[in-house]
């Protein structure tokens, strides 16, 4: 187990489905020798798809094969793989998914999962994956997030996703938009709130975090006029964290909260569903948000974008997101090791 002060944690990369840019952006990020100043990062992956990617790169980079992330040397230049899959050469082609490639992205995550558990990893940062192709693979979960939990034993957790200018936390994430007002509740807002406050000081170590609470409805109702959520659900749980000494507002109106927030006045808005939060924020870091997963025993981030098969294979890939969730991962990991 790492516990070492002040070692560069080990970071634990899982490339993602190996027809989409997993495997380009991770060797991307990998050659700046700025991610190996914050960690020691180990990809989890496919030697015979990572060695291809890489020769359509000019990337001067090697690969090593390690059994454990204890043996990652954390050079630059040098990419320290795991080997959990062994595809033959073209049997996966760039922006062809395909069931094999389903399944190996998920041992990926799983192993990953596995390791930080253990302790052999302090963190671990997953490429994109198809949620398709992972039910095709047999197992039935909406992404990345309910499968770590789920792994994890974790029930109550946050999708957390920012970058420098905007932050927004969810309190629902992948559902039809009909379906958002019926799964809102004072505990389920209220439960949002404090797992997000949370994370921002203990993870992040925002001392006292700033929160303000998005409204579901146009102009926050407008006092019952567009409808009564705000009123029922949000103005409880908002009035609930603040007797209990959080530094939070809300409901606020949609249209106005995200560019209070982009200008400074909050460290975090709290979304009441998915492209509330989404839109605002991908407008603004479109290339370089993180998604942190909030509330898990082990530190868990992500890029903030899909597979993009229509761009896999071309070298046009942007590996900005991977990087700022390598570092993110490495920031938290630090943090935790504060922790009493």
């Amino acid at each position: 187990m790492i516990n070492q002060k002040n070692e560069r944690p080990l970071i634990g990369i899982t490339m993602g489905d190996p027809a989409g840019i997993g495997p380009e952006i991770v060797l991307k990020a990998l050659v700046d020798p700025e991610v190996y100043a914050y960690c020691r990062p180990v990809v989890l992956g496919d030697r015979e798809i990572l060695r291809s990617t890489l020769a359509g790169l000019s990337a001067g980079l090697r690969m090593e094969t390690v059994t454990a992330p204890k043996d990652a040397l954390g050079h630059c230049g040098v990419i320290d793989l795991m080997a959990l899959s062994n595809f033959e050469r073209d049997t996966i082609l760039p922006g062809k998914p395909v069931l094999g490639g389903g399944k190996a992205m998920v041992d990926y995550i799983l192993e990953a999962v596995e390791l930080a558990g253990r302790g052999e990893i302090e963190g671990m940062v997953t490429c994109p994956i198809s949620k398709t192709l992972m039910h095709r693979a047999g197992y039935a979960y909406e992404g990345h997030t309910q499968l770590i939990a789920e792994r994890t034993g974790s029930k109550d957790y946050v999708m957390m996703l920012g970058g420098s200018r905007l932050t927004v936390a969810l309190a629902t994430i992948h559902c039809g938009l009909k379906e958002v007002a019926q799964l809102l509740d004072v505990q389920k807002v209220y439960r949002t709130i404090v797992i997000t406050a949370t994370g921002l000081r203990q993870d992040l170590g925002i001392a006292t975090p700033r929160l303000a609470v998005a409204a579901l409805n146009p102009h926050a109702g407008e006092d019952g006029l567009f409808g009564s959520e705000e009123e029922n659900v949000i103005v409880p749980a908002v009035s609930r964290a603040r007797k209990e000494g959080m530094d939070i507002q809300g409901p606020l109106p949609g249209d106005t909260v995200f560019w209070k927030a982009a200008k400074g006045q909050f460290d975090v808005v709290v979304a009441m569903y998915h492209d509330q939060g989404l839109i605002p924020l991908k407008l603004l870091h479109f290339s370089d948000a993180v998604n942190v997963t909030l509330g898990l025993p082990i530190v868990r981030t992500s890029v903030d974008h899909g597979t993009a098969y229509d761009i896999a294979g071309t070298g046009r890939a942007d590996p900005s997101s991977l990087k700022a969730a390598i570092k993110m991962a490495a920031r938290i990991a630090m943090n935790r090791r504060k922790r009493p």
